[in-house]
């Protein structure tokens, strides 16, 4: 395919298996009138007008497009750390293969049923629904939670209410990915209305994360708002980036990737070798810190806006582009394709996408009583009410939405002086008491408790050096026995630790404490409970410093 831009020719290559629907896209974007009242000066706008049935198909779209990213992405998530997935490589889409991978691995669909789980709440609750009410709802979900989602499902359990459950010295996972990989539905519930969708980011999203964290929901359900009323990807982008604190990580990071689009405007590689030289490094999740798996929601989310600028509103290359920047790259096409498919309508996806959707949209979703078909009405009626208590109307088909200019939310800033400077393969397990001594001022115990009760412990030191030991932490869903570890820092008790090994209730990490002063400390885990059919494997030990690391060569 050739077009012609400011007298050149550029050739664009499209993958082939989806050229089809890349021209479909284009030719439908090109037609498309979806913003009724959109100015070149925003400042202008005073209100936004739809029609309902425009506003029904926008939310659809939405939830469309990021259940259509999940799976196209399915194949390759992680399977590309720190890599660009390769063009020859081509990512499977055909009739029956979401309904394939539905049936296959129904976790896979966590994006959006833990979106559909906040959407529950607010139909239950109502729109003012405290953060504790959405809280302890949260954490009675019967369903597999990881990263900051578990562990604030841990904390909520054990006492540690939001904002604490989400904080990053309670929660090493708080600039994680998890709650901007299920804010979806706050941008569907609050269209046009960017900081309508910012409150309810805070009541939701400081429950599992903090910092940039939680920066990565805000910036995805502004994403999501934004895409009601403009059909400009570029203006979605910056003006999404402006309810994000300047002078945070989060914050430069985008900024960084809207500048290095300006420089490599046709070329989405480029932006993305400057983006890994720059942001890939990831300081609090224990399973990437000095490693190739990145879950940081910085550069997570500089993946979803390379995918929708490079895109250029044509719903194809969006997803593929950002399935190809590798990490989490389900996630990732998720949120690019409910963006674009708010902004194109439900009605304007191509039909190469949406058919393999259509016959899984009536199905509940894996532990839910939650379909599509009942996300899409749901979410409408949740954008109406919303509408209404923001100072907007309905008249007939008509849908009045006040502009509300973007606003920047509060200055969060996560592992402040908190530098991570080793990575200790400890690789060992214990049944009474593990003394550690380090230099620096903070710590992270990597590992699981596990039950060898059934498994031989050889298999289990094999395994565990080979891949670690979260296979062996999440193989028993139901088991009741919960480890107690008294925590000695310097010889002083620190903390006393329940270690459930129930998948639902557990703790991801035995222990961790950041700040500490700085200098040599001996941290001692005592097991009070010990049982024998029960052992505590550490993985590796994550030390931290307040200065950043030097290089040790001469």
């Amino acid at each position: 395919m050739f077009i012609i831009k400011k007298n050149k020719i550029m050739r664009l290559t499209i993958y082939p298996a989806l050229k089809i629907a890349c021209a479909a896209t284009s030719i439908l974007l090109a037609l498309s009138s979806c913003v009724q009242n959109y100015q070149a000066d925003s400042s202008l706008v005073k209100e936004n007008t739809l029609t309902t049935d425009q506003l029904k198909d926008k939310i659809k779209g939405g939830w469309a497009g990021q259940t259509i990213g999940v799976v196209y992405g399915a194949p390759v998530e992680f399977k590309y750390q720190g890599s660009i997935i390769p063009d020859y490589q081509n990512i499977p889409w055909r009739e029956g293969y979401v309904k394939y991978w539905w049936d296959k691995k129904p976790g896979l669909f966590d994006d959006i049923y833990t979106d559909l789980n906040f959407v529950n709440v607010f139909e239950k609750y109502g729109p003012d629904v405290s953060m504790d009410t959405i809280a302890q709802y949260w954490a009675r979900t019967a369903y597999h939670l990881a990263h900051a989602n578990q562990a604030s499902r841990y904390n909520i359990l054990n006492g540690i209410m939001p904002p604490a459950s989400g904080y990053w010295k309670n929660n090493p996972h708080a600039d994680d990915l998890d709650f901007q990989i299920e804010a979806d539905f706050i941008g569907l519930m609050a269209p046009g209305m960017v900081n309508s969708a910012t409150e309810i980011a805070d009541r939701v999203g400081h429950i599992m994360n903090s910092g940039d964290g939680w920066y990565g929901g805000v910036f995805v359900s502004a994403l999501y708002s934004l895409a009601f009323i403009y059909n400009d990807v570029d203006m979605i982008v910056e003006q999404a980036l402006q309810t994000i604190p300047p002078g945070t990580q989060f914050h430069d990071c985008i900024a960084d990737v809207v500048k290095w689009h300006k420089q490599y405007p046709d070329d989405w590689k480029a932006t993305w070798f400057e983006l890994e030289k720059k942001w890939n490094r990831d300081v609090g999740c224990p399973k990437g810190a000095f490693l190739s798996f990145n879950i940081d929601a910085k550069i997570n989310s500089a993946y979803v806006a390379i995918g929708l600028l490079y895109g250029q509103g044509n719903f194809t290359k969006s997803v593929d582009i950002a399935t190809r920047c590798g990490q989490d790259a389900d996630c990732n096409p998720a949120t690019a394709g409910g963006v674009l498919g708010v902004m194109l309508g439900y009605s304007n996806i191509p039909a190469f996408w949406l058919k393999p959707l259509q016959e899984i949209e009536p199905l509940d979703f894996e532990a839910t009583t939650m379909s599509l078909a009942k996300a899409y009405d749901l979410s409408y009626k949740h954008a109406l009410e919303t509408i209404r208590r923001a100072g907007g109307s309905t008249d007939g088909d008509k849908v009045v939405i006040p502009y509300e200019k973007p606003v920047a939310v509060a200055f969060e800033q996560n592992f402040e002086k908190t530098y991570p400077v080793f990575r200790d393969r400890f690789d060992r397990s214990f049944t009474e008491e593990l003394i550690y001594e380090f230099t620096g001022n903070g710590y992270i115990f990597y590992g699981n408790l596990v039950k060898n009760s059934k498994i031989d412990k050889n298999y289990i030191d094999r395994v565990s050096k080979r891949v670690g030991s979260e296979v062996f932490g999440l193989a028993e869903p139901d088991d009741p026995y919960v480890a107690e570890l008294e925590v000695y820092i310097d010889g002083v008790l620190d903390e006393v630790v329940k270690m459930p090994m129930k998948n639902t209730s557990r703790r991801l990490e035995p222990d961790w404490r950041y700040q500490l002063n700085e200098g040599n400390h001996i941290v001692r885990l005592k097991w009070v409970n010990p049982n024998p059919e029960y052992e505590i494997r550490i993985n590796d030990i994550m030390i931290y410093s307040e200065n950043p690391p030097v290089s040790n060569l001469q």
